[in-house]
């Protein structure tokens, strides 16, 4: 914050507020936020009826558990950021110069009108991911976490390859995914993820982000599933293709070029490389093999709220110059989606200073089920 002119910041994305406060609860569809100054803070701020949920899981005391009444919800004749202007100028600070997460999910323009409106005296700055690069290295804490949720997953992708069959309507198969998914495993529940199911099946599996419908699986057709594992909103993504029937020969060449390049960014996945090698050593046998992927290739991973399980700093792409440390944590998306079919196998791992640690162990390989 200091290093960024940051004399307040107000932070909104749930992931961030988690992380600073331990704040858990589903009430992001309402405004909320952190506030932290370079002296004071963390001080939780939300909707009334949240506030006894945010007692129980924040690590402050009760006075620093603000909230608003209800006759600002939903409602276009006042709004939470006008009380919360207020405070802030109670407490001495209407004329800092105050960070806010301009491209975030959760700040919506009548957030930002209200608080320029309610603070007309401050500097507002964009300060969209200060909290997220503080969160890409992790402790370990956080990657027992992780780990668990690579526990999780694997059972989750298990489950999937013992019941998957030709006539098997998609929605009852998802719903075994998330039986599976919060039942956890080893002694530990299961937390919902960040992303919905991932299941496209045939021409479907061309688009990267389609969820599931109430149709059967099909023989001789492909479907691939991008799922996670997740273990007190700690992720752990994992995604692998599964072919019912005898696979042509373009999945056969998919998979080769997709597990040889996987090889081959994973040997560049260690401390005091850059972002963009692990990439340009996967692009480079790809291109080997006749494939090209244009979008990047990985992400930073780890505590997440919907709609989405990464940290969004750091991409694993071409020009991305970041240096690689320890104990960093990503999900290496070495998806191809072309024209009228796609393939994933994908690994969720640990920055080391030699080889990556892998967060969950399932068989690298096009999945097969005759």
């Amino acid at each position: 914050m200091e290093a960024a002119g940051v004399e307040l910041l107000i932070s909104v994305d749930p992931s961030n507020m988690a992380w600073l406060t331990g704040y858990d609860g589903w009430s992001f569809y309402t405004p909320q936020c952190v506030l932290l100054t370079l002296s004071d803070g963390p001080i939780w701020y939300g909707r009334a009826m949240d506030a006894k949920g945010a007692l129980l899981t924040v690590h402050m005391p009760e006075a620093d558990v603000l909230s608003y009444s209800d006759d600002y919800v939903m409602t276009p004749e006042r709004h939470a950021m006008d009380l919360l202007s207020q405070i802030i100028t109670d407490r001495g600070w209407a004329k800092s110069r105050i960070g806010v997460e301009m491209d975030n999910y959760y700040f919506s323009a009548m957030t930002y009108a209200a608080l320029q409106k309610g603070l007309p005296n401050a500097k507002f700055v964009d300060a969209n991911t200060l909290v997220n690069w503080q969160r890409t290295v992790k402790s370990e804490q956080e990657l027992i976490y992780m780990k668990r949720a690579g526990r999780i997953v694997e059972k989750m992708h298990k489950r999937i390859f013992e019941l998957i069959e030709p006539g098997m309507r998609k929605n009852e198969l998802v719903a075994e995914i998330y039986h599976t998914a919060i039942t956890g495993t080893d002694g530990y529940g299961g937390d919902y993820a960040a992303i919905v199911p991932m299941v496209p099946s045939g021409i479907e599996t061309a688009a990267a982000h389609l969820t599931w419908n109430d149709l059967p699986f099909k023989s001789d057709e492909g479907s691939f599933f991008e799922i996670a594992g997740c273990h007190r909103r700690y992720h752990c993504p994992l995604c692998r293709t599964i072919f019912l029937g005898n696979p042509p020969e373009k999945f056969l060449n998919a998979e080769k070029a997709v597990q040889e390049g996987m090889e081959a960014g994973l040997a560049a996945a260690r401390a005091g490389n850059l972002a963009e090698d692990i990439v340009i050593a996967f692009n480079r046998v790809l291109n080997k093999y006749g494939f090209t992927k244009d979008g990047r290739s990985g992400y930073p991973i780890g505590l997440s709220y919907p709609p989405d399980w990464g940290e969004r700093t750091i991409s694993l792409r071409p020009g991305d110059r970041t240096v690689l440390e320890k104990n960093m944590t990503f999900h290496f998306m070495t998806a191809l989606w072309l024209d009228d079919w796609g393939f994933e196998i994908t690994e969720s791992l640990i920055i080391k200073e030699n080889e990556p640690e892998l967060l969950a162990n399932y068989p690298r390989k096009l999945l097969i089920k005759n």
